[in-house]
């Protein structure tokens, strides 16, 4: 079955990274896998993929590279110089970043990959870790519809979502948008939260009906047991959604678009990374709201 499936390359094997190249994995993908981690690298091959000792010697036979750090400086850090993904693929290879970044790096990287004989697809995910786990993420992606074509299977393999929203950048506008409503989303429920306690009402059952109601979101869904076990695990990290929200606000300048309530919302996450959460998921949004309400933190 390996023989008629891409080969692909797998570059950022973290919270998201790993699960996700398990998936493909299981759908048969020969999966070469490289990232900072000893422990990741062994957790891949356990899973029946190949740890390979650099970037180079990952995409070298690689007919797909997918990328999944953190932020846009780790992307240019993969992609770019003598060691990077662009010098050591093949012409031809198809790059599909998964990471969140700005939309600019993703425009830049698709320019330059072009220059080196590369195709690029921009192509972030939503759904957290949850969702890599399951395969349900929501994949929004930015690029050539040729090039979305040859990787909607890989792509059926990760989420259950997967949709073209227009050329290179526009996956990650798509993403930053999510970011946004996920952010204030979790930042109301938070508040909902501190206010049922503080009234004395049964917080299970209150949320329960809320979450059949027109207030029900899958961020509610997602993130009741933390509210209500004040689990902080990180699924998502307050240090990448505050990475996010500059995103967000800085994208949104940049086009004239007001985020009155996203702007309150970055600060309240801002907020939360000083005070030294930035390592809990953002469900720990609660705990700001706890402390500017005076209750348990």
């Amino acid at each position: 079955m390996t023989d008629t499936l891409p080969k692909i390359a797998w570059i950022g094997l973290g919270i998201m990274g790993s699960p996700m190249s398990e998936n493909l994995l299981k759908a048969g993908y020969d999966v070469t896998g490289y990232t900072l981690e000893q422990d990741k690298l062994d957790r891949l091959a356990a899973a029946g993929g190949t740890a390979a000792a650099s970037i180079a010697d990952a995409v070298r036979d690689a007919d797909v590279v997918i990328t999944m750090v953190p932020a846009s400086p780790q992307v240019e850090a993969v992609a770019y110089g003598p060691d990077g993904i662009l010098a050591n693929a093949r012409p031809g290879t198809l790059l599909i970043d998964m990471s969140s970044i700005t939309p600019e790096t993703s425009v830049d990287l698709a320019k330059a990959a072009a220059d080196q004989g590369l195709h690029v697809l921009d192509a972030p995910v939503s759904g957290g870790e949850a969702g890599a786990v399951e395969a349900v993420l929501s994949i929004m992606v930015g690029g050539e519809q040729a090039d979305f074509d040859r990787a909607k299977p890989v792509f059926e393999a990760l989420g259950r979502t997967v949709v073209l929203c227009g050329p290179h950048g526009a996956g990650q506008t798509v993403k930053a948008a999510n970011q946004l409503i996920v952010a204030v989303n979790i930042q109301a429920c938070a508040e909902a939260v501190v206010f049922l306690e503080k009234s004395g009402v049964d917080l299970t059952a209150a949320l329960d009906v809320l979450g059949g109601g027109l207030a029900g979101s899958t961020v509610l869904a997602r993130k009741r047991d933390n509210f209500l076990n004040r689990d902080f695990e990180p699924g998502f990290r307050i240090d990448l959604h505050h990475k996010d929200m500059g995103i967000v606000t800085d994208a949104a300048r940049r086009v004239g678009a007001a985020l009155p309530v996203g702007a309150v919302v970055a600060q309240l996450v801002a907020s939360l990374r000083a005070q030294g959460d930035g390592g809990l998921d953002h469900s720990a949004l609660l705990r700001a709201v706890e402390r500017l309400s005076g209750a348990r933190v």
